[in-house]
């Protein structure tokens, strides 16, 4: 088959969109859309952030997405017991026949995204229909796990994207004239992006994407832990099943490019003034006394010239860059192409955390996984640890990474904008 208009190899069996009955809520036993909505779940910085939502409506969607008890076993089963009851009471209801659904944002500063929520065929990497370019930490695919079971629902979409002709294609086409139609549902959410949602149930306009899709390979943009849970599940249920397909957005960026942006570290137990000393003669110390956005600024012109972070916990910022080239040499692994070893987040783990700190990658008692650079910065500052601060890598990196199979370091990049949840899920008993 021809992949005319961009170069990805196309895979035998491509992309597999298939409709579905979407659970909704009903606006009439809600406060609001946007009260019930969401970040994804490894988006909210808890417990500020969760406890923000709990309080932002009865019916929020972290109640199933982070339930809170005491075990995991009993966050999973409170989770379960809350959306059969929201089912039973009507908060929750599913359309009346299975569609694919599109989805846009839009925010103030000209910021548009559109794309298809579906259930998509889950494959393994080596059939390069979905490729991924992060590793995942066990414990949290065996969290997801746990709670995919005990609810038996995909509960937030994955964020997938591919790269479509860039003048027109049968998808793209649709969806904008979709887009121009009343939708479902419009909302606003309190971060200034406006959602809104349409469902496709014409047979024809369902062949039209389902055929097109199939010319296609999707990189994992957000959800490389769902994506691995989705995997893991359909292994554990024999097919065919309904396991055998997971809830994602796919969003083509030759039509709708997305923001990539970096995710930064927190290290617990580990405070400023102890990382500085330890890179003593193994990197450049600069201290920085501006604001945050200035100091994001040098960090990036710092980072085009190398590998470069930032710290912070001390009421200070203090950019790390030249890096010594022999510490490099024997601790970064040789192993991996050029552009892998030269990323600041190979750096950050493979120097900086395994052999410099000696921090655990997967220790959440150690290390915390922070989007937003200002939430990293001040627990850095409360909880008396040290926040590192990275610049984003570009998309063609990603892209060219993945299409070779090599993944990049866990949580090396957060593409966006990401799909609210609660605005659409999949029940798999439906």
């Amino acid at each position: 088959m021809n992949t005319a208009g961009h170069s990805e190899a196309t895979p035998r069996r491509g992309l597999e969109l298939t409709p579905f009955r979407g659970l909704r809520y009903d606006p009439d036993r809600v406060g609001s859309l946007a009260a019930v909505t969401s970040p994804p779940y490894d988006v909210v910085v808890r417990p500020d952030g969760l406890h923000h939502l709990q309080s932002a409506d009865p019916y929020n969607i972290v109640r199933l997405i982070l339930p809170q008890a005491d075990t995991p076993g009993a966050r999973n089963a409170q989770a379960a017991d809350t959306l059969r009851r929201w089912l039973s009471e009507g908060v929750l209801t599913a359309d009346p026949e299975p569609g694919l659904y599109v989805y846009e944002q839009r925010d103030g500063g000209g910021m548009l995204q559109r794309g298809v929520i579906g259930a998509l065929r889950v494959t393994d990497p080596a059939e390069q229909v979905v490729l991924p370019h992060e590793d995942v930490m066990p414990h949290i695919v065996a969290d997801r796990a746990a709670l995919m079971r005990a609810t038996s629902a995909n509960l937030e979409p994955l964020l997938l994207t591919y790269r479509g002709d860039g003048s027109a294609t049968a998808t793209a086409d649709l969806v904008e004239r979709t887009a121009a139609t009343p939708p479902l549902l419009s909302t606003t959410t309190e971060d200034g992006f406006s959602h809104r949602l349409w469902s496709l149930t014409d047979p024809d306009d369902l062949a039209t994407i389902r055929a097109d899709l199939a010319r296609h390979q999707a990189l994992i943009a957000d959800g490389h832990h769902r994506w691995a849970t989705y995997r893991r599940l359909r292994a554990e249920h024999p097919s065919p099943s309904p396991w055998d397909y997971g809830l994602v957005l796919l969003v083509d960026t030759a039509r709708y490019p997305l923001r990539v942006r970096a995710i930064h570290r927190l290290l617990h137990g580990l405070p400023v003034a102890e990382a500085l000393a330890a890179l003593d003669g193994r990197f450049r110390v600069r201290r920085l006394d501006v604001a945050l956005p200035d100091a994001l600024e040098v960090l990036a012109d710092a980072a085009c010239a190398g590998n470069a972070f930032l710290l912070a916990g001390d009421g200070a910022f203090h950019l790390v860059d030249r890096p010594d080239p022999d510490l490099l040499a024997r601790t970064v692994p040789l192993d991996r192409p050029v552009a892998w070893r030269t990323l600041d987040a190979t750096v950050l783990h493979a120097t900086l955390l395994a052999h410099v700190w000696r921090v655990p990658e997967d220790d959440p008692a150690r290390i915390a996984y922070i989007h937003d650079p200002a939430a990293t910065v001040s627990k850095a500052e409360r909880d008396g640890g040290t926040a590192v601060l990275l610049h984003p890598v570009r998309e063609e990196v990603v892209r060219d990474l993945a299409r070779q199979g090599v993944s990049m370091p866990r949580k090396s990049t957060s593409f966006g904008p990401k799909p609210a949840s609660g605005l659409v899920l999949r029940a798999l008993d439906l």
